[in-house]
């Protein structure tokens, strides 16, 4: 009971450091809550603190036993996380200056708690980070080829079908209809909502590091699968009902089904991988 011996000190350090960080970090995080309820891709920045405590709750018999040994290397990572909140406030670079407030928190574990606990809060400090929209330099880089490959691959799948279709860039043209595929149909957003609720579904219900790995290398690929089938099925619908059957309801159904659909995937592979072991 390591940690309960040192109980009143803790909480000493986490409130002072509660406060040091909503006085500098209100204005960061603020617009980042904000950016949540606004951007459907970073809607699953609301469940990524309380998951990330879940999982630390997992391992709360080891961090009870885990002996407290402070370690001032923490300083240096605190230090490190200043600075990138320093530079992301001269560049204005959002994404730095809200990582910079994750760094700080694993710096304090460390220096306050020492190297055994940082060890076992590893994991759940990482996954922190995925509540932090990425800049959408990034996010405009890794969508256009997506969106090509999406494209290529449904107009393979269409022409084997047997419908008349051209495609010019992620523009898919049918005789009575010019569709687009558009950044949402990229697979782009079902990825990092995919990677968040999977990077939790492997670590709560699976334990082997194979399935870990497995399990989180492969929302990239489902992702993609989906949103291709997504993109055949407007396709489809486009040649032989018209813009209309292609557009409203569906259009917005099915973002919601490419999703379910990415889930059911993942939560099968994550079932075929505990049969396997």
């Amino acid at each position: 009971m390591e940690l309960l011996k040192n109980q009143k000190n803790l909480i000493i350090w986490v409130v002072f450091l509660a406060v040091a960080a909503g006085v500098v970090y209100w204005p960061i995080v603020v617009p980042m809550v904000r950016q949540w309820a606004a951007d459907d891709n970073y809607s699953h920045g609301f469940l990524v603190p309380f998951i990330a405590g879940y999982l630390a709750y997992m391992r709360r018999d080891d961090l009870l036993e885990a002996e407290v040994k402070p370690a001032e290397s923490g300083m240096g990572l605190v230090l490190f996380g200043l600075a990138m909140l320093l530079f992301g406030w001269l560049g204005t670079e959002y994404f730095t200056m809200r990582a910079s407030l994750v760094v700080i928190i694993a710096g304090s574990v460390l220096y306050i708690l020492g190297w055994r606990i940082f060890g076992i809060l590893l994991a759940p400090l990482a996954y922190l980070l995925l509540m932090i929209p990425i800049p959408y330099i990034i996010y405009d880089a890794a969508a256009f080829p997506l969106k090509l490959f999406v494209t290529k691959v449904s107009v393979l799948a269409l022409k084997a079908m047997g419908i008349v279709i051209w495609q010019e860039g992620n523009i898919l043209m049918f005789p009575n209809i010019t569709l687009e595929v558009a950044d949402a149909c990229s697979g782009l957003r079902s990825i990092m909502s995919l990677l968040a609720l999977g990077t939790a579904y492997a670590f709560v219900l699976h334990s082997s590091v194979r399935d870990r790995v497995v399990l989180i290398g492969s929302t990239l690929p489902i992702a993609v699968f989906t949103n291709c089938l997504r993109v055949i099925a407007t396709g489809v619908l486009a040649q032989y009902f018209g813009a209309a059957a292609a557009e409203g309801f569906f259009h917005e159904f099915a973002g919601f089904f490419v999703f379910f659909a990415a889930v059911v995937m993942f939560v099968a592979l994550g079932a075929a991988l505990k049969r396997w072991s």
